[in-house]
Protein backbone atom coordinates (compact mmCIF):
# COMPACT_ATOMS: atom_id res chain seq x y z
CA UNK A 1 0.00 0.00 0.00
CA UNK A 2 2.32 2.35 0.83
CA UNK A 3 5.01 2.75 -2.58
CA UNK A 4 1.47 3.62 -4.31
CA UNK A 5 1.51 6.74 -2.80
CA UNK A 6 -1.16 5.68 -0.78
CA UNK A 7 -2.29 9.34 0.49
CA UNK A 8 -3.26 10.27 -3.03
CA UNK A 9 -6.82 9.58 -1.67
CA UNK A 10 -6.26 10.36 1.93
CA UNK A 11 -5.98 14.02 0.66
CA UNK A 12 -7.75 16.88 -1.99
CA UNK A 13 -5.61 17.25 -5.06
CA UNK A 14 -5.80 20.31 -7.46
CA UNK A 15 -5.37 19.68 -11.22
CA UNK A 16 -3.08 22.14 -13.31
CA UNK A 17 -5.74 23.58 -15.51
CA UNK A 18 -7.14 26.37 -12.77
CA UNK A 19 -5.83 24.64 -9.69
CA UNK A 20 -9.80 23.21 -9.49
CA UNK A 21 -10.44 21.28 -6.45
CA UNK A 22 -10.05 17.50 -6.77
CA UNK A 23 -12.33 15.98 -3.93
CA UNK A 24 -11.30 12.46 -3.15
CA UNK A 25 -12.89 11.60 -0.22
CA UNK A 26 -15.68 9.09 -2.42
CA UNK A 27 -12.27 6.91 -2.84
CA UNK A 28 -11.45 7.24 0.62
CA UNK A 29 -14.80 5.76 1.81
CA UNK A 30 -14.85 2.50 -1.04
CA UNK A 31 -11.28 1.53 -0.10
CA UNK A 32 -13.31 1.66 3.71
CA UNK A 33 -15.99 -0.28 2.33
CA UNK A 34 -14.29 -2.53 0.23
CA UNK A 35 -10.39 -3.03 0.00
CA UNK A 36 -9.83 -3.01 4.05
CA UNK A 37 -11.95 -6.28 4.23
CA UNK A 38 -9.69 -7.96 1.26
CA UNK A 39 -6.15 -6.53 3.20
CA UNK A 40 -7.56 -8.42 6.42
CA UNK A 41 -8.42 -11.03 4.10
CA UNK A 42 -5.01 -11.39 2.94
CA UNK A 43 -3.34 -10.28 6.39
CA UNK A 44 -4.88 -13.52 8.11
CA UNK A 45 -4.49 -16.11 5.13
CA UNK A 46 -0.81 -14.55 4.63
CA UNK A 47 0.01 -15.52 7.88
CA UNK A 48 -1.58 -18.70 8.77
CA UNK A 49 -0.37 -20.11 5.59
CA UNK A 50 3.55 -18.92 5.58
CA UNK A 51 3.56 -19.97 9.32
CA UNK A 52 2.21 -23.34 8.52
CA UNK A 53 5.13 -23.73 5.56
CA UNK A 54 8.05 -22.36 7.69
CA UNK A 55 6.96 -24.66 10.91
CA UNK A 56 6.44 -27.84 8.74
CA UNK A 57 9.88 -27.10 7.33
CA UNK A 58 12.05 -26.63 10.30
CA UNK A 59 9.95 -29.50 12.35
CA UNK A 60 9.48 -32.26 10.34
CA UNK A 61 11.16 -31.49 7.03
CA UNK A 62 14.48 -29.81 8.82
CA UNK A 63 16.29 -27.96 5.47
CA UNK A 64 17.77 -31.36 4.09
CA UNK A 65 18.47 -29.73 0.69
CA UNK A 66 18.30 -26.39 -1.45
CA UNK A 67 15.16 -26.44 -2.05
CA UNK A 68 13.76 -26.24 1.40
CA UNK A 69 15.97 -23.34 2.01
CA UNK A 70 13.93 -21.30 -0.76
CA UNK A 71 10.94 -22.40 0.27
CA UNK A 72 11.86 -21.38 3.84
CA UNK A 73 12.95 -17.78 2.55
CA UNK A 74 10.11 -17.33 0.44
CA UNK A 75 7.68 -17.96 3.19
CA UNK A 76 9.54 -15.34 5.81
CA UNK A 77 9.81 -12.87 2.49
CA UNK A 78 5.60 -13.07 2.41
CA UNK A 79 5.48 -12.62 6.03
CA UNK A 80 6.99 -9.62 6.02
CA UNK A 81 4.81 -8.47 2.72
CA UNK A 82 1.70 -8.80 4.97
CA UNK A 83 3.23 -7.99 8.35
CA UNK A 84 2.69 -4.13 7.81
CA UNK A 85 -0.86 -4.48 6.69
CA UNK A 86 -2.74 -4.25 9.65
CA UNK A 87 -0.68 -0.04 9.80
CA UNK A 88 -1.74 0.43 6.29
CA UNK A 89 -5.29 -0.84 7.04
CA UNK A 90 -5.60 1.95 9.90
CA UNK A 91 -3.60 4.35 7.23
CA UNK A 92 -6.36 4.22 4.92
CA UNK A 93 -9.56 4.49 7.43
CA UNK A 94 -7.69 7.11 9.00
CA UNK A 95 -4.44 9.02 8.74
CA UNK A 96 -0.76 7.59 9.86
CA UNK A 97 -0.60 8.29 13.39
CA UNK A 98 2.57 5.95 13.67
CA UNK A 99 5.23 8.16 13.52
CA UNK A 100 8.10 8.82 10.95
CA UNK A 101 10.29 6.29 11.99
CA UNK A 102 7.31 3.51 11.37
CA UNK A 103 6.73 5.12 8.47
CA UNK A 104 10.33 4.74 7.15
CA UNK A 105 11.07 0.96 8.57
CA UNK A 106 7.00 -0.28 7.64
CA UNK A 107 7.95 1.05 4.09
CA UNK A 108 11.10 -0.59 3.38
CA UNK A 109 10.08 -3.72 5.27
CA UNK A 110 7.09 -4.21 2.75
CA UNK A 111 9.37 -3.41 -0.43
CA UNK A 112 12.01 -5.79 1.57
CA UNK A 113 9.04 -8.66 1.20
CA UNK A 114 7.72 -7.72 -2.17
CA UNK A 115 11.19 -8.10 -3.28
CA UNK A 116 12.07 -10.88 -1.85
CA UNK A 117 9.36 -12.83 -2.45
CA UNK A 118 10.13 -12.12 -6.11
CA UNK A 119 13.41 -13.20 -6.02
CA UNK A 120 13.27 -16.35 -4.14
CA UNK A 121 10.03 -17.36 -6.97
CA UNK A 122 12.68 -16.93 -9.21
CA UNK A 123 15.45 -19.01 -7.39
CA UNK A 124 13.08 -21.67 -7.00
CA UNK A 125 12.09 -21.50 -11.08
CA UNK A 126 15.74 -22.29 -11.19
CA UNK A 127 15.70 -24.66 -8.97
CA UNK A 128 12.91 -26.64 -10.71
CA UNK A 129 14.98 -26.46 -14.33
CA UNK A 130 18.32 -27.58 -13.22
CA UNK A 131 16.45 -30.63 -10.80
CA UNK A 132 14.71 -31.37 -14.16
CA UNK A 133 16.93 -30.45 -17.37
CA UNK A 134 20.27 -30.51 -15.87
CA UNK A 135 19.84 -33.70 -13.61
CA UNK A 136 23.52 -34.55 -13.49
CA UNK A 137 24.67 -31.36 -13.16
CA UNK A 138 21.93 -30.66 -10.11
CA UNK A 139 23.39 -33.27 -7.94
CA UNK A 140 26.29 -31.20 -7.11
CA UNK A 141 24.79 -27.91 -7.74
CA UNK A 142 21.72 -28.21 -5.53
CA UNK A 143 23.84 -28.16 -2.36
CA UNK A 144 22.19 -26.95 1.33
CA UNK A 145 25.25 -24.81 1.10
CA UNK A 146 25.19 -23.37 -2.19
CA UNK A 147 20.85 -22.48 -1.03
CA UNK A 148 22.50 -21.05 2.14
CA UNK A 149 25.04 -18.60 -0.03
CA UNK A 150 22.32 -17.75 -2.55
CA UNK A 151 19.60 -16.89 0.00
CA UNK A 152 21.72 -14.61 1.80
CA UNK A 153 22.77 -12.86 -1.00
CA UNK A 154 18.98 -12.44 -2.48
CA UNK A 155 18.45 -11.08 0.71
CA UNK A 156 21.13 -8.79 0.95
CA UNK A 157 19.69 -7.24 -3.01
CA UNK A 158 16.74 -7.48 -1.44
CA UNK A 159 17.31 -4.81 1.19
CA UNK A 160 19.56 -2.54 -1.83
CA UNK A 161 16.96 -2.06 -4.10
CA UNK A 162 14.27 -1.86 -0.62
CA UNK A 163 16.65 1.49 0.16
CA UNK A 164 14.15 4.56 -1.36
CA UNK A 165 11.44 3.08 1.03
CA UNK A 166 13.75 3.50 4.07
CA UNK A 167 15.13 6.85 2.70
CA UNK A 168 11.97 8.79 1.07
CA UNK A 169 9.03 7.84 2.92
CA UNK A 170 8.40 10.39 5.45
CA UNK A 171 5.53 11.43 7.56
CA UNK A 172 3.95 15.23 6.25
CA UNK A 173 0.72 16.78 6.63
CA UNK A 174 -1.99 17.59 3.85
CA UNK A 175 -5.07 19.33 3.89
CA UNK A 176 -4.98 18.59 7.90
CA UNK A 177 -4.03 15.22 7.61
CA UNK A 178 -0.99 13.04 8.37
CA UNK A 179 0.48 11.06 5.59
CA UNK A 180 3.22 8.27 5.23
CA UNK A 181 4.58 8.55 1.53
CA UNK A 182 7.41 9.39 -0.57
CA UNK A 183 8.66 12.43 -1.48
CA UNK A 184 11.54 12.44 -3.89
CA UNK A 185 13.08 14.00 -7.35
CA UNK A 186 11.12 12.92 -10.78
CA UNK A 187 14.31 11.09 -11.75
CA UNK A 188 13.92 8.96 -8.40
CA UNK A 189 10.01 8.20 -9.21
CA UNK A 190 10.49 7.40 -12.35
CA UNK A 191 13.85 4.96 -11.43
CA UNK A 192 11.54 3.09 -8.65
CA UNK A 193 8.70 2.71 -11.04
CA UNK A 194 10.82 0.93 -13.87
CA UNK A 195 12.78 -1.15 -10.76
CA UNK A 196 9.62 -2.27 -9.62
CA UNK A 197 8.34 -3.08 -13.08
CA UNK A 198 11.56 -5.14 -14.28
CA UNK A 199 12.67 -6.75 -10.89
CA UNK A 200 8.94 -7.58 -9.55
CA UNK A 201 7.58 -9.09 -12.81
CA UNK A 202 9.37 -8.95 -16.08
CA UNK A 203 12.79 -10.43 -14.81
CA UNK A 204 10.60 -13.41 -12.65
CA UNK A 205 8.62 -13.72 -16.20
CA UNK A 206 11.52 -14.02 -18.61
CA UNK A 207 12.94 -16.63 -15.90
CA UNK A 208 9.72 -18.51 -15.55
CA UNK A 209 8.96 -18.35 -19.52
CA UNK A 210 12.38 -20.01 -19.98
CA UNK A 211 13.01 -22.44 -17.57
CA UNK A 212 9.15 -23.44 -17.75
CA UNK A 213 8.79 -23.94 -21.54
CA UNK A 214 12.56 -26.20 -21.13
CA UNK A 215 11.11 -28.24 -18.08
CA UNK A 216 7.79 -29.12 -19.96
CA UNK A 217 9.83 -30.15 -22.81
CA UNK A 218 12.06 -32.69 -20.51
CA UNK A 219 8.84 -34.04 -18.97
CA UNK A 220 7.20 -34.56 -22.04
CA UNK A 221 9.99 -37.20 -22.64
CA UNK A 222 9.31 -38.51 -19.87
CA UNK A 223 6.95 -42.10 -19.12
CA UNK A 224 5.69 -41.02 -15.49
CA UNK A 225 2.24 -41.28 -15.10
CA UNK A 226 2.66 -37.92 -13.15
CA UNK A 227 3.86 -35.86 -16.07
CA UNK A 228 0.89 -34.42 -16.82
CA UNK A 229 0.04 -33.48 -13.36
CA UNK A 230 3.07 -31.73 -12.93
CA UNK A 231 2.25 -30.10 -16.40
CA UNK A 232 -0.88 -28.92 -15.46
CA UNK A 233 0.87 -27.21 -12.07
CA UNK A 234 3.70 -25.60 -14.14
CA UNK A 235 0.79 -23.73 -16.22
CA UNK A 236 -0.85 -23.06 -13.00
CA UNK A 237 2.08 -21.03 -11.82
CA UNK A 238 2.31 -19.13 -14.94
CA UNK A 239 -1.46 -17.73 -14.99
CA UNK A 240 -1.46 -17.33 -11.80
CA UNK A 241 1.83 -15.19 -11.76
CA UNK A 242 0.59 -12.88 -14.77
CA UNK A 243 -2.87 -12.62 -13.31
CA UNK A 244 -2.32 -11.71 -10.04
CA UNK A 245 1.06 -9.10 -11.09
CA UNK A 246 0.67 -7.90 -14.52
CA UNK A 247 -2.74 -5.93 -13.79
CA UNK A 248 -0.70 -3.38 -11.07
CA UNK A 249 2.30 -2.88 -12.94
CA UNK A 250 0.35 -1.80 -15.56
CA UNK A 251 -1.72 0.34 -13.78
CA UNK A 252 1.39 1.76 -11.57
CA UNK A 253 3.21 2.65 -14.51
CA UNK A 254 -0.02 4.54 -15.93
CA UNK A 255 0.06 5.97 -12.49
CA UNK A 256 3.07 7.34 -12.26
CA UNK A 257 3.15 9.37 -15.65
CA UNK A 258 -0.84 10.70 -14.59
CA UNK A 259 1.27 14.06 -14.84
CA UNK A 260 1.08 13.99 -18.32
CA UNK A 261 -1.55 16.34 -20.41
CA UNK A 262 -3.56 13.24 -21.13
CA UNK A 263 -4.59 11.72 -17.52
CA UNK A 264 -3.92 15.60 -15.72
CA UNK A 265 -7.52 15.73 -14.68
CA UNK A 266 -9.74 15.28 -11.44
CA UNK A 267 -11.26 11.86 -12.65
CA UNK A 268 -8.88 10.43 -14.39
CA UNK A 269 -6.77 10.68 -11.46
CA UNK A 270 -9.65 9.46 -9.63
CA UNK A 271 -9.83 6.68 -11.90
CA UNK A 272 -6.51 5.84 -11.69
CA UNK A 273 -6.31 5.52 -7.70
CA UNK A 274 -9.82 3.25 -7.70
CA UNK A 275 -7.59 1.12 -10.62
CA UNK A 276 -4.43 0.73 -8.29
CA UNK A 277 -6.03 -0.09 -4.62
CA UNK A 278 -7.71 -2.35 -6.32
CA UNK A 279 -4.87 -3.96 -8.50
CA UNK A 280 -2.85 -3.95 -5.66
CA UNK A 281 -5.15 -5.45 -3.27
CA UNK A 282 -5.31 -8.40 -5.91
CA UNK A 283 -1.40 -8.87 -5.94
CA UNK A 284 -1.41 -9.39 -2.21
CA UNK A 285 -3.16 -12.47 -2.47
CA UNK A 286 -0.46 -13.90 -4.62
CA UNK A 287 1.69 -14.27 -1.05
CA UNK A 288 -1.13 -16.36 0.23
CA UNK A 289 -1.19 -18.42 -2.63
CA UNK A 290 2.80 -19.45 -2.47
CA UNK A 291 2.19 -21.82 0.40
CA UNK A 292 -0.40 -24.03 -2.07
CA UNK A 293 1.53 -23.62 -5.21
CA UNK A 294 4.98 -24.31 -4.03
CA UNK A 295 4.43 -25.81 -0.71
CA UNK A 296 1.05 -27.92 -0.22
CA UNK A 297 0.64 -29.25 -3.71
CA UNK A 298 4.10 -31.79 -3.32
CA UNK A 299 3.05 -34.93 -2.00
CA UNK A 300 5.65 -35.31 1.18
CA UNK A 301 5.14 -31.65 2.45
CA UNK A 302 0.78 -32.74 2.28
CA UNK A 303 1.80 -35.87 4.36
CA UNK A 304 3.63 -33.25 6.81
CA UNK A 305 0.71 -31.23 7.24
CA UNK A 306 -1.50 -33.95 7.90
CA UNK A 307 0.35 -34.80 10.54
CA UNK A 308 0.81 -31.34 12.45
CA UNK A 309 -3.02 -31.02 12.20
CA UNK A 310 -3.87 -34.12 13.59
CA UNK A 311 -1.67 -33.37 16.49
CA UNK A 312 -3.15 -29.65 16.79
CA UNK A 313 -6.84 -30.73 16.12
CA UNK A 314 -7.41 -34.20 17.12
CA UNK A 315 -10.94 -34.30 15.87
CA UNK A 316 -9.66 -33.72 12.29
CA UNK A 317 -7.75 -37.42 12.25
CA UNK A 318 -10.51 -39.02 10.85
CA UNK A 319 -11.19 -36.72 7.82
CA UNK A 320 -7.11 -36.71 7.22
CA UNK A 321 -6.69 -40.06 7.54
CA UNK A 322 -9.56 -40.62 4.14
CA UNK A 323 -7.77 -38.16 2.60
CA UNK A 324 -4.05 -40.41 3.07
CA UNK A 325 -5.99 -43.49 2.38
CA UNK A 326 -6.99 -42.05 -1.39
CA UNK A 327 -3.61 -40.26 -1.85
CA UNK A 328 -2.34 -43.78 -1.60
CA UNK A 329 -4.52 -45.81 -3.32
CA UNK A 330 -4.57 -43.41 -5.91
CA UNK A 331 -0.49 -43.87 -6.23
CA UNK A 332 -0.75 -47.53 -6.13
CA UNK A 333 -2.93 -47.52 -8.99
CA UNK A 334 -1.23 -45.21 -10.93
CA UNK A 335 1.92 -46.88 -10.40
CA UNK A 336 5.68 -45.33 -9.04
CA UNK A 337 9.36 -45.38 -9.48
CA UNK A 338 8.92 -45.61 -13.36
CA UNK A 339 11.67 -42.88 -15.53
CA UNK A 340 11.81 -39.38 -14.56
CA UNK A 341 9.44 -39.90 -11.27
CA UNK A 342 12.11 -38.17 -9.09
CA UNK A 343 12.66 -35.86 -11.77
CA UNK A 344 8.75 -35.00 -11.85
CA UNK A 345 9.02 -34.91 -7.85
CA UNK A 346 11.11 -31.72 -7.73
CA UNK A 347 7.81 -29.65 -9.70
CA UNK A 348 5.30 -31.45 -7.65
Amino acid sequence: MNHTEADNFLTTDYNSYGFTPCQKNDIKLKASRFIVPMYIFVFLLGIIGNTLVILILLKYKKLRNMTDIFLLNLAISDLLFVFSLPFWIYYITNEWVFGDILCKLFSGVYLIGFYGASFFIILLTLDRYLAIVHAVFAIKARSFKFGVFTSLLLWGMSILVSLPGFIFYKVQKQDGLRTCSPHYKKKWKLFCTFMITILGLLFPLVIMIFCYSRIICTLLQCKSVKKHRAVKLIFIIMIVFLLFWMPYNIVYIIHSFQDSAFLNSCDSSKKLDEAIQWTEGISFLHCCLNPIIYAFVGEKFRKYLCIFLQKIFPCSAMLINYIQVRERNSSVYNGTSSTGEQDISAVL
